[in-house]
C-alpha cells in the first residue's frame, strides 16, 4: 500500500508543479521515483533507466491533455509542430537506445546536470528571438532531433528545450508554449517506444509491473493525482507569486541535482 501512495504523492507534486510553476513533470517525477525505487530494492543498475522510462510514459499522458487544453485557445503552431515531429520522433528512439546502452550512474549524472542547467536558467532572462529561418526544414529537423535526444535520455517532454528555441525562431511565447506541449507528445511515445524495445533486452527484474523499462504501477499511481493537481495548481498560479516560487523550486531542483552527483 505505501508504493501506491508513494505513486500518488509524486503525482500531486508533479501534477501541481506542471500547472503553478509551468515546468514539465519529469523534473519531479525522475528523482522521487529514484527514491521510491530505492526503498522498493530495485537494482541500482536498473533504477535510473526505470525511473526516466515511466517518467516519459506519464508524459504521453499529461502531453495530450495539455494539447487539447492549447488547441482550444489557439495557442498551437501545427506548422511548426508538423515540421519538428519527424526529428522528435527519431531523436525520442535514438535517444531510449542511448539512455538504456548507458549505465546507471552516468545516466544518472546526466539528468543531474540537466536538472543542473534548468535551475540555473530560472535566473537569467529570457530567450531572445533571432530568426524565422529556424523553422525551415533542414534547421527545424535537426533542432527536432537534438530535442528527442535529450529529452528521452533525461525522462522529460522536452518543453524546457523547445520553448527557446521557438522564441529563438520568433513565435510569441504563448505559441511556443503551446507548440511546445504539442511537441511533447510525439517525442514521449517514441521514446516509451524505444525503452520497452530496447528494455527487453536489459531486463533482468522480474517485476510482472515492468514493461522494458516501462513501471506501470508507478505510471498508474502518478497519473491517477497528477490530472486532477495539474489543473488545481493552474488555478493557484493566479493567486500565488509564482516568479518566487520558481526561484524557490529552482534552489530546491540545485538541491536535487547536487545529491545525484555526490551519491552512488
Amino acid at each position: 500500500m505505501w508504493i501506491w501512495l508513494s505513486f500518488a504523492l509524486i503525482g500531486c507534486l508533479a501534477g501541481m508543479s506542471a500547472g503553478l510553476l509551468g515546468l514539465g513533470g519529469g523534473l519531479i517525477i525522475v528523482p522521487t521515483l529514484l527514491l521510491v525505487f530505492h526503498l522498493q530494492g530495485l537494482p541500482a543498475e536498473q533504477l535510473v533507466h526505470i525511473a526516466i522510462a515511466t517518467s516519459l510514459m506519464t508524459i504521453t499522458v499529461t502531453a495530450l491533455s495539455s494539447t487539447f487544453a492549447h488547441h482550444r485557445q489557439q495557442n498551437i503552431n501545427w506548422s511548426a509542430v508538423k515540421q519538428l515531429t519527424p526529428g522528435l520522433v527519431l531523436g525520442g528512439i535514438v535517444g531510449a537506445y542511448l539512455a538504456i546502452s548507458i549505465e546507471g550512474a552516468v545516466l544518472k549524472r546526466c539528468f543531474a546536470i540537466y536538472a543542473l542547467v534548468v535551475a540555473l536558467r530560472m535566473w537569467f532572462p529570457l530567450t531572445v528571438a533571432v530568426d524565422e529561418s529556424l523553422l525551415k526544414t533542414v534547421k527545424v529537423g535537426l533542432a527536432g532531433t537534438v530535442i528527442g535526444i535529450i529529452s528521452a535520455i533525461v525522462g522529460i517532454g522536452g518543453g524546457s528545450l523547445t520553448v527557446p528555441y521557438l522564441v529563438m525562431a520568433k513565435q510569441s511565447m504563448t505559441k511556443a508554449v503551446g507548440t511546445a506541449a504539442a511537441c511533447g507528445f510525439p517525442i514521449s511515445v517514441a521514446a516509451v517506444l524505444g525503452f520497452i524495445a530496447f528494455g527487453q533486452n536489459n531486463a533482468t527484474i522480474n517485476d510482472s509491473w515492468l514493461m522494458g523499462a516501462v513501471h506501470w504501477q508507478a505510471f498508474l499511481g502518478i497519473i491517477a493525482t497528477s490530472i486532477i493537481f495539474a489543473p488545481l495548481g493552474a488555478k493557484l498560479a493566479t493567486r500565488l507569486p509564482v516568479k518566487v516560487l520558481r526561484q524557490l523550486f529552482s534552489i530546491a531542483l540545485l538541491l536535487v541535482a547536487l545529491s545525484l552527483f555526490i551519491t552512488n
